[in-house]
């Protein structure tokens, strides 16, 4: 893949960015990536749901919507406001995204709806899939490392609704207390979630996951414990510090838990060597 992006990389510098250039005056460091990372990305197939149909008013383009949000990660921004202030203040990265002036720019609200709508429609992830599959699912990869790292969010941790449990884990079957009568055998222990994972498909075992807010703690590197409030983002990581797959839990969620699930996922992605993880994937159905 590296060759692919060198190469992508020198035709851009030889063909695109004489031509923004031309057209939209000299590009700084962070428009020139905005732009590489934008020719990489094959949006073309995945935004063609969002086109408009011909019944009511045309909503917004989405994929200079798309464009926007890749730039607000480019350049850093925190928030959606600051991505909005900002495409008003740099003609060039407004030109970059689609939109001609600043009067041309969608509200506030309907950025918040269109995020909404990727979001619920998985398009980042779908994306991704496809990014991995085209350069690296041909390819053999050495080895795939897992491990999990803290989101922490400003929200409040999710409250169950009355009557509805907080994830479709079932419920605990407790046991009789004391020892069995002569010759009665105690009922056996229902099996865990990491148990039932190997037998099940990926989606069974990503809808088994819980995803609500809610507060986690954490080893650190340093052997310190880390506490937050929010979720959990579960990655694999190949050759050359490239995710190839990534689900994302409740802050509480353990490591082991998610172990199959992205194994599962990156098998279907690309195809490694072996596999490495640190003593929190330390399970027998891990192993096997």
């Amino acid at each position: 893949m590296a060759i692919a992006l060198h190469d992508l990389w020198q035709h851009l510098q030889r063909q695109l960015f004489p031509v923004l250039i031309e057209e939209l005056g000299e590009l700084g460091e962070k428009d020139r990536l905005f732009v590489q990372v934008v020719a990489l990305l094959p949006l073309g197939k995945f935004l063609e749901p969002y086109r408009w149909k011909g019944i009511g008013c045309p909503p917004h383009e989405r994929a200079w919507l798309v464009h926007a949000f890749m730039a607000k990660v480019v350049f850093q921004w925190v928030t959606t406001e600051a991505l909005v202030d900002a495409l008003k203040a740099r003609p060039t990265l407004r030109r970059l995204c689609g939109w001609e002036s600043a009067s041309d720019i969608p509200s506030l609200s309907t950025f918040s709806r269109a995020f909404a709508e990727f979001a619920d429609d998985e398009l980042p992830q779908k994306i991704h899939e496809a990014l991995i599959q085209q350069h690296w699912g041909p390819k053999l990869v050495g080895h795939t490392s897992h491990d999990s790292t803290a989101i922490a969010v400003p929200e409040r941790p999710a409250k169950p609704a009355p009557g509805v449990a907080v994830s479709p884990t079932p419920p605990v079957v407790r046991r009789t207390v004391g020892r069995p009568k002569k010759g009665q055998e105690p009922p056996p222990p229902p099996p865990t979630r990491l148990q039932l994972q190997p037998g099940r498909t990926l989606a069974e075992n990503l809808a088994d996951l819980p995803r609500a807010c809610d507060s986690g703690a954490k080893r650190g590197s340093k052997g310190h414990m880390e506490y937050w409030r929010g979720y959990k983002l579960h990655l694999s990581v190949i050759d050359g510090d490239i995710p190839v797959s990534a689900i994302l839990t409740s802050a509480s969620t353990h490591d082991s838990q998610v172990a199959i699930p992205l194994m599962q996922m990156s098998a279907q992605r690309v195809t490694d060597l072996y596999d490495l993880m640190d003593s929190a994937y330390d399970a027998e159905a891990i192993h096997a």
